[in-house]
């Protein structure tokens, strides 16, 4: 079993402290340990970052950009490396793994445009001889928190913009599936990052508090849950830090009686059960209008639902591995119990699969209900699980209703052939990413990713335009240089053209 170490300053670093154990999700067993980083070490961190920081921020963004391009290619020749490590890990297929890694590249490519997305605003004679720009500047330490969905790409997300920004980045990511994490870090240094200006450090809350607390952390991103969303977004900016906390979500497709089905059901299926259901984007609620086009619906997913193929998620061509762990996959089954005992209809039942080889593996299969009702828990609440709810409305507008009162609004998507529905829905619903005939409406890596209401905390989204401006402050320079020979009296009320 192998010691998982931090990355600090550029060199790997050992933790005599606390430890936790890294699972296999798809044997069950034990493969890793990964240190708890104590507050000295998160210290040490910090005060390597802040010592990269002044020579980093002067250099020249197109250096920072190259750095960044020959860290695109790294990742691209390490793809099969990084997709068997996250899915050892994590569970999810290696075909998965693959498709999140991508992702994550997009935001690395938008990274080498640093030159372009840095540039400032500039006006000439705003006043006589007076000339006015705006300058993007770094906020100096900023860290991540990142959560084990998506232990490449999310991290991906963050400190490749951060960093060509000017910054100096801490990455805190999750400690059960940190290998694929550490190693695109490592990849990151041999492209020619000077040390410093990336550390990554292993830990639980107890680092996630010594974060908040740091007087040198002006920034924190965060994805996870929304219960922890909120505490990091109200503890850090309690301490006057900028902060964007991507919280949890319950996303709803809208399936119209005109729709496509077949796409429509194809689409669901991979939105609903890929990744086992463990994403922030996943479509977990199917909302049918009319009778007729839910039973249609119930009558293709269910056989497709029971094909679906599960096993260890290193084998090739598999539609979901595990869950990643033990008490992930419990959580869910309570779900299912909880849903079956509120009288919901549980249509297929995907407790009790066993893997012939991996049995001691956090196994789950699909779930499908029905006749779902708003004041279920399987509907208010966030599964994070294999398992779709459908549930039956009379109109689009009772449909659009039903979401816009949810305390989530992340990302959510209409299945229909009518512009006039779809352009009311993108108009009118409450919800921060919208598809259309689109069942994971993740923005590319030039528009910016967020919620609203309690899916996002703060004012801007990740990655893209928002975020340069999030990890960046904006500097404005009124500059005069009076001609030879004038002079002007004193002018004593406030300046104006």
């Amino acid at each position: 079993m192998s010691l998982i170490q931090h990355l600090i300053n550029g060199e790997l670093v050992s933790d005599s402290g606390r430890s936790a154990d890294v699972f296999n999700p798809s044997t069950g067993q034990v493969i890793h340990q990964v240190p708890l980083a104590s507050r000295e070490t998160i210290q040490q961190a910090i005060d390597s970052a802040k010592a990269a920081f002044p020579a980093w921020r002067n250099t020249p963004a197109a250096k920072r950009a190259q750095v960044m391009f020959r860290f695109k290619q790294l990742l691209e020749q390490n793809e099969a490396r990084i997709s068997q490590l996250i899915s050892e890990e994590h569970g999810k297929t290696l075909e998965d793994a693959a498709g999140e890694l991508k992702r994550g590249i997009e935001n690395v490519e938008y990274a080498c445009s640093a030159p372009e997305i840095l540039k400032g605003e500039y006006s000439r004679n705003v006043g006589p001889n007076i000339d006015a720009w705006s300058d993007f500047q770094p906020l100096g330490v900023v860290a991540g928190i990142t959560p084990f969905n998506f232990p490449a790409m999310v991290p991906l997300w963050m400190y490749p913009l951060a960093i060509v920004c000017g910054n100096c980045f801490i990455l805190k990511p999750s400690e059960r599936d940190p290998s694929s994490t550490l190693l695109i870090a490592q990849l990151l240094q041999e492209a020619g990052l000077p040390k410093g200006v990336l550390s990554v450090v292993h830990g639980d809350k107890g680092a996630v508090d010594a974060l908040i607390e740091a007087p040198e952390v002006k920034a924190l991103s965060f994805v996870g849950s929304t219960p922890i969303a909120e505490y990091i977004y109200s503890e850090a900016t309690r301490r006057g830090k900028r902060v964007q906390a991507l919280g949890g979500a319950k996303n709803h497709a809208v399936l119209m009686p005109d729709a496509d089905l077949d796409n429509a059901v194809s689409a669901l299926m991979g939105a609903a059960y890929g990744s086992c259901g463990e994403r922030c984007m996943a479509i977990s609620v199917a909302v049918c209008v009319g009778d007729q086009v839910a039973d249609a619906l119930i009558a293709k997913l269910v056989p497709q639902v029971k094909a679906l193929k599960i096993g260890a998620g290193t084998t090739c061509g598999l539609d979901m591995g595990p869950l990643v762990t033990g008490p992930a996959r419990d959580k869910v089954t309570g779900y299912i119990e909880e849903g079956v005992s509120a009288g919901a209809e549980l249509v297929v039942d995907g407790r009790g699969l066993s893997v012939a080889g991996h049995e001691e593996g956090f196994f789950l299969g699909g779930s499908l209900f029905d006749r779902v009702t708003p004041e279920m828990r399987i509907y208010k609440e966030e599964i994070f699980g294999p398992v779709l709810c459908v549930v039956r409305v009379a109109s689009l507008e009772a449909a659009m209703q039903l979401i816009n009162d949810h305390e989530y609004g992340n990302g959510t998507c209409i299945f229909t052939r009518d512009g006039e529905a779809a352009r009311l829905f993108c108009d009118e619903i409450e919800v921060g990413m919208v598809g259309v005939n689109v069942p994971l409406p993740v923005p590319v890596a030039y528009h910016s990713f967020g919620g609203w209401k309690r899916s996002l905390f703060g004012d801007l989204h990740a990655y893209g335009p928002d975020g340069v401006r999030f990890y960046t402050r904006r500097k404005a320079i009124t500059q005069r240089w009076p001609q030879r020979a004038s002079h002007e009296a004193s002018q004593f009320a406030f300046p104006s053209l």
